[in-house]
C-alpha cells in the first residue's frame, strides 16, 4: 500500500507526469500556474507515494466544515485496483475537513465511487464565461 502525504512542491513535477499521461493537459500547461492552484486557500492536495515514487495525486476543495468537493484523483495505470485511490481519497477528506464530499466522474469512474457510501445526484459542468446560452 502506498503511503499518502500531503502535497509539496517536490512532487510537482510527477504529477504533471501523471495528468500528461492520463491526457489532462491543464495542470500541465502552465506548471506555475498547477503549483498555485494545488496549493490555494480551501484546497488540499495529496500524494501517494510508493516509495519515493509518486504514483496517485487527489485534490479536494472544501469549507473544512460541511461541504468538499472531489476536484481530481489520479491513479498511476500501473497501480490501479490496490486500493490507492480510496486511500487518496480518504486521506484528502480528513485532511480538508467536512462531511460529504461531491464529485462529478467519468462514466467509467462510477463503478469505483460507487464503492464509497453515497447518492446519486444529477451534476453539470458549467463554463459562466465562455460565450453561448445563460
Amino acid at each position: 500500500m502506498a503511503d499518502v502525504v500531503p502535497f509539496a512542491d517536490v512532487h510537482l513535477d510527477a504529477v504533471l507526469d501523471l495528468c500528461r499521461r492520463q491526457g489532462w493537459p491543464s495542470l500541465p500547461d502552465d506548471p506555475d500556474r498547477a503549483r498555485r492552484a494545488l496549493r490555494a486557500p480551501g484546497v488540499t492536495t495529496v500524494v501517494a507515494l510508493d516509495d519515493e515514487r509518486v504514483v496517485g495525486f487527489a485534490q479536494v476543495l472544501s469549507d473544512g466544515e460541511i461541504q468538499g468537493y472531489l476536484a481530481l484523483l489520479l491513479v498511476a495505470d500501473d497501480m490501479r485496483g490496490r486500493g490507492i485511490g480510496t486511500e487518496l481519497v480518504r486521506g484528502a477528506h480528513a485532511l480538508a475537513g467536512g462531511l460529504r464530499v461531491d464529485v462529478l466522474s467519468e462514466e467509467l469512474s462510477s463503478g469505483f465511487y460507487e464503492r464509497f457510501t453515497h447518492r446519486v445526484m444529477p451534476g453539470y459542468r458549467i463554463y459562466p464565461s465562455a460565450p453561448g446560452r445563460a
